[in-house]
């Protein structure tokens, strides 16, 4: 199903839970990107989608000079707080879209979980226009493989009840959604080369904390206001019976392909 790209400004209403609880992605992925990449020492980098800066700032921090483009105002803001003691980092408010493009500016172009919300028709067009000859695009998300049978059951029987809409959320086949991905950087015809790293890790979540999580989530931020409390509370009522913390296990994958 094509993804709804009216929701991608919904995260910036709750910028400050997202930058609060969402998690980042191990170092060894920032490790692979920079070996896979060939990015010279001090090069740029073109972020698109930067959020609250999780990534941001990683780049940062490793001596590249950071383009970050935003599309949301409040979590802009968080990326320059987050970033504001590197002076190699400079944070646009704009989509992808309509960011003035610096013609074969930059030797990375990369997006942290954020690349699904650039309109198909521009997003590889002009990552690939922005990168030098030779440059790379690294692309990463946080996947999920699910929980454990049962309590995936019992979170089901939540959902079932108190939002149906989002009954079946979740539960399309984890190298289905790897593979996407591989598809459209081979279909573009913009770029070759394409390496794939998985790093499987897991988030010890609080029952607070996770039923904060789930609210930074674009289908739940679709929901009512009420209906998206009455879920939160039961899902973390449903996670204190099963003893405060549950483990939210994540495949990190990274993709890393060459500019044509």
């Amino acid at each position: 199903m094509p993804r709804d790209l009216s929701l991608r400004n919904s995260f910036d209403r709750v910028a400050d839970l997202y930058d609060e609880v969402r998690p980042g992605y191990p170092v060894k992925l920032y490790e692979d990107l920079v070996a896979l990449s060939g990015i010279p020492a001090g090069g740029r980098v073109l972020e698109v989608g930067c959020g609250p800066g999780i990534a941001t700032v990683e780049l940062a921090r490793r001596g590249y000079a950071v383009t970050a483009v935003e599309i949301g105002s409040e979590m802009a803001a968080r990326a320059r707080e987050k970033c504001r003691e590197y002076s190699n980092v400079r944070v646009e408010t704009v989509s992808f879209e309509h960011w003035p493009l610096e013609l074969e500016a930059f030797d990375l172009v990369v997006s942290a979980s954020a690349f699904h919300w650039v309109s198909p028709g521009v997003k590889y067009a002009k990552s690939a226009a922005a990168l030098r000859p030779g440059g790379s695009l690294a692309l990463f998300w946080n996947r999920s493989p699910g929980f454990p049978a049962d309590l995936r059951a019992a979170l089901d029987e939540i959902y079932r009840e108190e939002a149906p809409e989002l009954a079946d959320a979740g539960h399309e086949d984890l190298e289905v959604v790897i593979q996407r991905p591989i598809d459209e950087l081979e279909a573009s015809g913009l770029f070759s080369d394409v390496a794939v790293r998985r790093y499987p890790w897991a988030l010890t979540c609080t029952a607070a904390r996770y039923a904060k999580l789930i609210q930074t989530y674009s289908d739940h931020l679709a929901l009512p206001a009420d209906a998206r409390a009455r879920l939160a509370g039961r899902i973390e009522a449903l996670v204190r019976e099963l003893g405060g913390t549950i483990e939210r296990p994540y495949v990190s994958v990274l993709y890393v392909a060459r500019r044509r």
